[in-house]
């Protein structure tokens, strides 16, 4: 049984001990041991051939690179403290003036939920764009500090192959803002 001293990190797959901090490229150190100020720089990676959707159309057989954009359905929900309905209301349609493809906006004094479509490359990217709407739009949209309690990022196929199997994310009210 190897024992590692208590704040010392052991490095994956070495014998020797832990790999030094400042040996290691910044953005793959931890952030506690980053300059002040210092951000991580996130990247995507695209996917290799083996990854690349297959699509059959005509009776031909095409790929397509599997990082192309393509339509994601998006539910976010959001909930916190008691907020003036119609100041709810207000942020809600200023939101949907701001970001376009909103599709539709439920809401109550506590919670809401918002239905959009996002491009992105790959579920990850919507879901990263996605968590960030809330707080980027807070101000802008004066937007209740309320938190993000649930996301749902599905693929435009499985959207409308749950439509019409008749479960899913039905099209609960009409595009807008609308109350519960």
């Amino acid at each position: 049984m190897r024992r590692v001293r208590p704040g010392v990190a052991a490095a994956r797959g070495s014998a020797g001990g832990a790999t030094p901090a400042a040996s290691r490229p910044a953005a793959s150190r931890p952030a506690a041991s980053r300059p002040a100020g210092e951000e991580r720089a996130l990247t995507s990676v695209a996917a290799g051939e083996k990854y690349r959707e297959r699509q059959e159309e005509d009776g031909q057989v095409r790929t397509r690179p599997a990082d192309l954009p393509r339509l994601w359905h998006v539910t976010l929900s959001v909930s916190g403290e008691e907020a003036d309905l119609k100041e709810v209301r207000r942020a809600l349609e200023q939101l949907a003036h701001d970001h376009p493809f909103l599709l539709t906006s439920r809401y109550a004094v506590d919670h809401a939920e918002i239905r959009y479509w996002e491009e992105a490359r790959d579920l990850h990217d919507a879901a990263a764009v996605a968590l960030r709407l809330w707080g980027e739009h807070r101000q802008t949209a004066g937007l209740p500090p309320w938190e993000i309690v649930g996301l749902e990022v599905i693929d435009r196929q499985t959207y409308h192959l749950r439509i019409a199997e008749g479960y899913g994310p039905a099209p609960a009210t009409p595009v807008g803002v609308h109350p519960y």
